[in-house]
């Protein structure tokens, strides 16, 4: 297999030069001054924007991955029920967590400009987040960020590529992505990148992810929201 380039190790989550801390998570460099002020912009329309999930590397999303194929993290239907992978076909299991889980290599948060973000202030005392569609709902406690998000991403450089299902990763309204340098990193998350990545690491299910990796890749990587 042939090296990856610098920036499709950064894009497959394999290294970490292109990250900065920003309030105790890591993010890409060229992403600090937008999010930052997009933080603030929150702060004084009343949320207090906070971040549940950014950077994540290749072992981490590796062990995610491996532990939900074994059965030791569950897998979930759009309904939120467990989905039992051992009457599934090795295909299907495959695509059951896909829904939710991204494959190691091809998660967007590896990229440092993606995020799962919440109003911590808005969250009522005693309730743990969930990162659920329905606590985004206008009813839900972050109804009114959701709608504040919606207003605003934009301005400062954001959109949710997971903003409505459309056949391939559930709806995520919490997921916010910088435009802009996020369409920079996928340049190089190419189908060859993810080959290459999935083939020399130690990825459950890896035989049956490699033959299916076209179908996967139109799927799940490269089907976003515009």
């Amino acid at each position: 297999m042939s090296q990856l380039s610098t920036l499709a190790s950064q894009a497959s989550g394999l290294s970490t030069s292109h990250l900065v801390e920003f309030n105790n998570v890591y993010v890409h460099s060229a992403v600090q001054r937008d999010l930052s002020a997009l933080s603030k912009a929150a702060e004084r329309a009343g949320f207090t924007f906070s971040i549940a999930s950014a950077h994540r590397d290749f072992h981490r999303q590796c062990l995610i991955w491996n532990n939900k194929i074994k059965g030791i993290r569950p897998v979930l239907n759009n309904q939120n029920e467990p989905v039992d992978l051992s009457l599934l076909s090795p295909q299907a299991r495959v695509h059951a967590i896909m829904l939710y889980s991204a494959l190691p290599g091809a998660s967007r948060h590896h990229f440092g400009t993606d995020l799962d973000v919440y109003a911590r202030n808005c969250l009522p005392d005693g309730q743990q987040l969930q990162l659920e569609p329905w606590e985004y709902e206008r009813d839900g406690p972050f109804g009114e960020f959701n709608a504040w998000l919606s207003e605003h991403l934009a301005e400062f450089g954001f959109f949710r590529p997971y903003q409505r299902y459309q056949g391939g990763v559930a709806a995520e309204p919490w997921h916010i992505s910088h435009r802009s340098c996020a369409t920079e990193m996928m340049t190089a998350l190419s189908l060859e990148t993810l080959t290459t990545v999935i083939s020399t690491h130690d990825v459950a299910a890896k035989e049956t992810i490699l033959a299916m990796l076209p179908t996967l890749y139109d799927q799940y990587v490269d089907n976003i929201c515009d």
